[in-house]
């Protein structure tokens, strides 16, 4: 998992703002912008990320308020933390709201709930990198798709952005997915998937 921080709920609509996430694990008492706030946020947008409020406030109350404002599931403290972790991966599976939970390009499909490709029957196997990367540019529809970019959406900010990651994540994608490829290299611009020809 790429994970960034924030320590209060002002840095965390900021960082919202420049990033998408597949989910958010909030606080409610959160300072400057309270944690109901940046929910309430999240979730007026429909294509948002899921939201798991992890708090002190263990109520039965609480957590019925905090499913009604909008959080995907609630998680009270103290917690386990393989259950954190399994609940993350839950809602990570499930695809944003409004978007297209099965990608289809040519012989290529990919099911994003379930992080299953198949090309011509067979399904392939990738890293969770190259998944995200491969997600991207489905998701791009042809269009093209920037170092930058990938790194941005399939790592966390800590990434050194002069490093060679991308380019190795795309040449793996490439050997994985085979003949036609499917994935372009666009010079100085990015990449792009394109149908194979006819």
């Amino acid at each position: 998992m790429a994970v960034d921080i924030a320590l209060d709920g002002g840095e965390a609509l900021e960082k919202l703002g420049m990033n998408d996430y597949d989910v958010v694990v909030l606080d409610r008492d959160l300072p400057v912008v309270h944690g109901d706030e940046v929910c309430r946020r999240i979730v007026e947008h429909a294509a948002g990320p899921r939201v798991l409020m992890l708090t002190a406030a263990s109520g039965l109350e609480h957590r019925v308020q905090g499913l009604e404002i909008g959080a995907d599931d609630y998680l009270p403290k103290p917690f386990a933390f393989p259950e954190l972790v399994a609940r993350l991966r839950s809602l990570a599976r499930r695809p944003a709201r409004g978007l297209t939970p099965v990608l289809s390009l040519d012989d290529l499909t990919f099911d994003i709930a379930r992080r299953r490709v198949h090309r011509r029957g067979q399904e392939i196997r990738f890293t969770a990198k190259e998944y995200a990367v491969l997600e991207l540019l489905m998701r791009a529809d042809g269009a093209v798709v920037s170092a930058e970019e990938m790194l941005e959406h399939a790592w966390d900010e800590n990434v050194d952005p002069f490093t060679a990651t991308v380019r190795v994540t795309i040449a793996n994608l490439r050997r994985k997915l085979g003949e036609p490829p499917l994935v372009e290299t666009v010079i100085g611009v990015g990449y792009r998937v394109v149908a194979s020809a006819p």
